[in-house]
């Protein structure tokens, strides 16, 4: 596999690489030889090494969209789509919360304390909170804020949306799969017309 078997594998096994998720294969894919080289060799496979419209997060994408690539796709956005209110409603949770003016993206950070205090003094957003963490996507069972919040941060790390520099530390980064998010959120709206609310997307990304 080359020189740059490990960084193909990581981009082989569905990573989303970023200067916050993996800063090592993200410098590595700043070099243009280095990406030309990955190209080669996924070529094969009928993949090849895309980027973000902001150049913040590298992943893999088909080279020739063929019908097994279609099939493929539709399943990914299926599954995409089905997590796409959730995730957007956190991130306007998020925003709405911590008092940001814009939406989050890569290299945010979020102090999990800070959000739950902030929480626990708003009745409404409270409510909001408890209500998406009964969602299955985050498949929260707990009664409290904290063990609410923790829950849904949990998920969000194991769907690649957040890093945890220290396990012991409840702080979190911001990864650049929320970046990608957006352009899913962007393409699913303009290019698919699936039921993507256009007032949920306008008032999380703008």
């Amino acid at each position: 596999m080359s020189v740059h078997g490990p960084l193909i594998e990581v981009l082989l096994s569905g990573a989303f690489v970023c200067a916050i998720s993996d800063p090592e294969n993200y410098r590595r894919l700043q070099d243009e030889q280095m990406v030309s080289a990955a190209d080669e060799y996924l070529k094969p496979l009928n993949r090849r090494v895309a980027q973000s419209q902001d150049g913040q997060v590298f992943f893999l994408s088909y080279l020739h969209f063929d019908e097994q690539a279609r099939e493929s796709l539709k399943q990914q956005l299926g599954h995409t789509v089905q997590s796409l209110l959730p995730l957007l409603e956190w991130m306007q949770l998020v925003q709405e919360t911590l008092g940001r003016d814009g939406a989050i993206s890569a290299g945010d950070a979020i102090k999990l304390q800070e959000y739950v205090l902030k929480t626990e003094d708003n009745p409404s957003l409270r409510q909001r909170l408890q209500l998406l963490a009964n969602d299955r996507f985050f498949n929260s069972q707990a009664d409290s804020v904290d063990a609410q919040a923790k829950q849904i941060f949990k998920r969000l790390r194991e769907h690649g949306y957040l890093r945890q520099p220290h396990n012991e530390r409840q702080y979190f980064e911001v990864t650049g799969k929320v970046d990608y998010l957006i352009e899913v959120v962007r393409f699913v709206r303009d290019e698919e017309n699936l039921p993507v609310s256009e007032d949920a997307v306008q008032e999380t990304l703008i």
